[in-house]
């Protein structure tokens, strides 16, 4: 793993007294033996060495994080020359992300017209209101540090600062009200804030006044309930986090889930250290023996300390190996596992509390009522719609107040809510390559409202609606989904006008395009006629469609769409001849749209909505006709996924109910080959045993509908007595 966040520590004392600080309070006290603060020549040497790094290692951007003791320390001056000597080094090389981690006691405007010259993100450490924040957070005369840090978030609220501030950082103290404590941050609108357990070891425990194993658990979904009442409108780390991973995606902090590691610490003498939390393992727990001056960036990341935080799941306990929750906690963050005598080879210390709280927000995500979807094709299609359509409103929630934005916004909710093009409306949401744009969208892949405008004049277009809209086109192509692409002469602000269907395209030089079969500049989509009555639309242009585990073709020319076309037509006709058509029955892919794949690829499904396949240009008739059952079950499933819960997040049943579907889906591509068939027919019903033997409640009723749903057919499958290999002749 290459090393991407470097915390450099440019001042080793603090103005605070803080009693649970890992640097000063806990077990390892080398701070006392570093200089005071970093010197310039030690600053050029950290700054060049992770410069050349990046540059080596080819790495698009790297985060830099002002750490101490703390940073302000340093005064606004030295400050101004850290920055700028960061900035100078790294940035021809890759793009930085500067950051700041203070306590905010020291906070001025001189500080922050230095963070506003190099864009440096700050984030402030407070615990709650004046109560919860002064039970630790007292300065060296036993003072409250409350006002003085409100004071300082209140400087980075003003309108010239406010995009400098990140967020705020709470170590997390039961004995604090839990509601409060949240209420006290939300109050100073924060853009995020990070829980952060107190660091401890099996050696010295978190406190439990209660001795409840799960205290810790209980105070954090106390606040996750909080949150999900007030809209979840501010970030919280940690819950996205545990929300991200129980649905599949990456871990979101340090602290969990099994990521590795990726960050450096370098002190104020110039040393290389692991993680800073090892401080309170035990004296000397991360330090490497390795220093700027004699070692590079790339031998720290080959450390052997720094490795064994980069393990993933080899890296953990066998116990934590065989949890079910073990890809949301990743084992808790590293430096609590730690106990005299056993190392780091140790469940967290906070075992009870991690398992408890990945439960509880897994139960508390969890729909258990019985979706329609599950035993009607047209009810997932409408749920389908219904999930883009959200996504339309979260997006353009997200993006508010943004240029173009708004706009497009009131055009989408305009034919959205009239009678007459509101069904054109639902076309577009159900093109599956939109799905895959809001998705980018919701991701910050796509800033720009361009995407959803697009979609929206298509809409308009269908519906023979009236519609004036404009937006930044970023590229010269101007694709219309389902339709067809314009080539512009150049990127640049359009004005799009439809009146009774008609499109027009005007750009700020005079240029005027119209959606004309006849005309040069526009290229249409095809429907391709594969069997009486039925037609596909080839897709070969929508630059969304680049979604699949395998490239995409360019647009065919006419020599390759007739053979295309040919292909296509003699698979369809293969299946009528096998009695079906491909778009009924449960599992039916209901294939609308087709992306043509580099040569090679096969028959692909990829991530966008239902009714999409990708195939290669060169793609066998024969091996589109076995693939649809198989490809239809799995489409089935990633729609059922995304608009229903079949399982508790988190728990083996979801991804028995994964496997058994696998399984099946294997058996009817294998449907003719007696063997293999058999196998995987095996498999499906290992699966569906050991899914019935999971605690009850792992499923919800839709899961345990297409449970039995795909009992019923493994039963019906299996081969009788008298028909051992359960074909006829």
């Amino acid at each position: 793993m290459k090393l991407q966040q470097l915390v450099l520590k440019i001042h080793s004392r603090c103005d605070l007294a803080c009693d649970h600080c890992y640097v000063y309070e806990h077990a390892d006290q080398s701070w006392k033996g570093r200089p005071t603060f970093i010197s310039e020549e030690t600053l050029g040497k950290v700054a060049r060495g992770f410069a050349d790094y990046a540059e080596k290692e080819k790495l698009p951007s790297v985060s830099v994080i002002l750490h101490g003791g703390e940073p302000l320390l340093v005064g606004p001056g030295r400050m101004r020359n850290i920055c700028a000597e960061l900035v100078r080094t790294i940035v021809p090389v890759t793009a930085l992300d500067l950051r700041i981690h203070t306590n905010g006691v020291q906070l001025n405007t001189r500080h922050l017209d230095v963070f506003k010259e190099f864009d440096v993100k700050v984030s402030v450490s407070l615990d709650g209101d004046r109560v919860a924040n002064d039970r630790h957070r007292l300065d060296r005369r036993g003072r409250s540090s409350y006002d003085r840090v409100v004071r300082a978030v209140g400087l980075l609220r003003r309108p010239e600062y406010r995009h400098l501030y990140s967020g705020l950082l709470c170590t997390v103290d039961i004995a604090n009200d839990p509601v409060a404590v949240h209420d006290a941050l939300t109050s100073l609108h924060p853009p995020r804030i990070d829980y952060l357990l107190p660091h401890s070891t099996w050696d010295s425990p978190p406190n439990r006044p209660d001795g409840s194993p799960t205290a810790y658990a209980d105070w954090l979904l106390k606040i996750f309930d909080r949150w999900s009442e007030q809209g979840r409108t501010v970030g919280v780390r940690t819950f996205e986090s545990v929300l991200s991973t129980l649905r599949g995606g990456p871990p979101l902090t340090e602290a969990m889930g099994l990521a590795p590691s990726d960050l450096a610490v370098v002190e104020t003498d110039g040393s290389f250290e692991q993680a800073d939390s090892l401080k309170t393992a035990y004296d000397g727990a991360p330090a490497t023996g390795y220093d700027i001056r004699r070692h590079t960036f790339a031998e720290f990341a080959g450390h052997p300390g720094v490795r064994a935080r980069q393990l993933g799941l080899a890296g953990v306990g066998a116990d934590c190996r065989r949890c079910p929750v073990i890809e949301s906690c990743g084992g808790g963050l590293y430096a609590h596992r730690y106990r005299t005598g056993h190392g780091f080879a140790n469940p967290s210390v906070f075992c009870g509390d991690l398992r408890a709280f990945v439960d509880g927000v897994a139960e508390r995500i969890t729909d258990h009522a019985l979706s329609p979807a599950v035993h009607d094709g047209h009810e997932l299609g409408y749920a389908q719609e219904e999930l883009v359509r959200n996504l339309v409103s979260v997006v353009s929630a997200q993006h508010a107040g943004e240029p173009g934005w708004d706009e497009v916004w009131r055009a989408f909710v305009e034919l959205d809510s009239a009678p007459s093009t509101a069904p054109y409306v639902d076309e577009i949401l159900a093109h599956p390559y939109l799905h895959t744009t809001l998705k980018s969208c919701l991701h910050g892949r796509i800033t720009d409202p361009a995407p959803l405008a697009r979609a929206v004049v298509v809409a308009a277009v269908r519906a023979g609606a009236d519609l004036e809209l404009g937006w930044d086109q970023p590229t010269a192509e101007l694709h219309l989904p389902a339709l067809g692409t314009l080539t512009l002469h150049e990127a640049g602000p359009v004005a799009a006008s439809v009146k009774a269907g008609e499109l027009r395209v005007r750009t700020p030089g005079g240029d005027e395009y119209t959606v004309d079969e006849a005309a040069a500049a526009w290229r249409p989509l095809r429907v391709l006629p594969v069997a009486d009555g039925t037609g596909l639309l080839l897709d070969d242009a929508d630059p969304l469609r680049d979604c699949y585990p395998a490239p995409v073709a360019p647009p065919l020319d006419a020599e390759d769409l007739a053979s295309f076309t040919r292909r296509l037509r003699t698979a369809y006709e293969s299946t009528a001849k096998r009695g079906w058509g491909g778009r009924d029955g449960a599992n039916a892919l209901r294939l609308t749209t087709v992306t043509p794949l580099a040569a090679g690829a096969g028959v692909r499904l990829g991530a966008h909505g239902l009714g999409a396949l990708g195939l290669a240009v060169d793609f066998e008739p024969e091996d589109l006709v076995r693939e649809l059952p198989r490809a239809g079950r799995h489409a089935r499933l990633s729609a059922l996924r995304e608009t229903a819960d079949l399982n508790v997040p988190g728990n083996q049943a979801g991804r028995l109910l994964d496997r058994a579907v696998r399984e099946l889906g294997d058996a009817d591509y294998w449907a003719g080959d007696a063997g293999r068939e058999a196998a995987a027919l095996e498999r499906a019903g290992l699966a569906l045993n050991l899914l019935a033997a999971r605690p009850e409640g792992e499923l919800t009723e839709t899961g345990a509908a297409l449970a039995a749903e795909l009992r019923g057919e493994l039963e019906s499958a299996r081969p009788s007595p008298a028909d051992p290999v359960g074909h006829d002749g």
